[in-house]
């Protein structure tokens, strides 16, 4: 019997959008299991803790048909790709491409990755067509500006983004600059 495909699909989602929902649904049909890979990655000033992250991206599986939900595990990490696609076992590492811009850093990660694991394979995915614009950092600023995020995320994580906002989630607060003073989050500001 062959060794079951499992493939890591890393990423904050912070919060979940339709577009990585998409990658996500598309990935589990190329592997035998996905593992959903939520990162730590305090650097972006997550809107949403480690934790409300993680419970988010499982309860947006749970909506995938029963089959394919099935195939696919959520699970926190806050160490090296690498190491973590090793842990679970996993073969392939799945990115999604929004556009042309994404692909110089990504290329430059997979061989970085392929340097330190060659077992495992780097998987480009395009984001469909209608998601191409979406990124998380966009759908928190329009909300935090009041204006309708819903196309972008599905209505279960709207609600939690309006409550994150309203307690004044962690990238509201000021971020640390290392020395004891404050500084703006430049994540909470709102250029568009």
């Amino acid at each position: 019997m062959p060794e079951p495909r499992i493939g890591v699909y890393p990423g904050t989602f912070d919060p979940v959008t339709n577009g990585h929902l998409d990658i996500i649904g598309r990935a589990a049909g190329i592997v035998d299991h996905l593992v959903v890979g939520v990162a730590v990655n305090a650097g972006k000033g997550p809107l949403f803790s480690l934790e409300e992250r993680v419970a988010m991206v499982r309860e947006e599986v749970k909506h995938f048909k029963a089959d394919v939900a099935a195939r696919i595990e959520v699970q926190p990490f806050q160490t090296l790709l690498m190491n973590f696609a090793q842990s679970v076992n996993a073969k392939m590492i799945v990115r999604g491409l929004r556009a042309v811009s994404d692909f110089e850093y990504e290329f430059q990660m997979a061989g970085m990755n392929r340097r330190m694991n060659t077992n495992v394979d780097t998987v480009f995915l395009m984001a469909a067509e209608n998601q191409q614009f979406v990124s998380s950092r966009f759908v928190k600023e329009i909300a935090r500006l009041g204006g309708d995020i819903s196309t972008f995320v599905s209505p279960r994580v709207v609600a939690r983004i309006k409550a994150a906002i309203a307690r004044g989630g962690p990238a509201a607060q000021p971020a640390d600059d290392g020395v004891g003073t404050t500084v703006p989050n430049p994540q909470a500001r709102a250029p568009i």
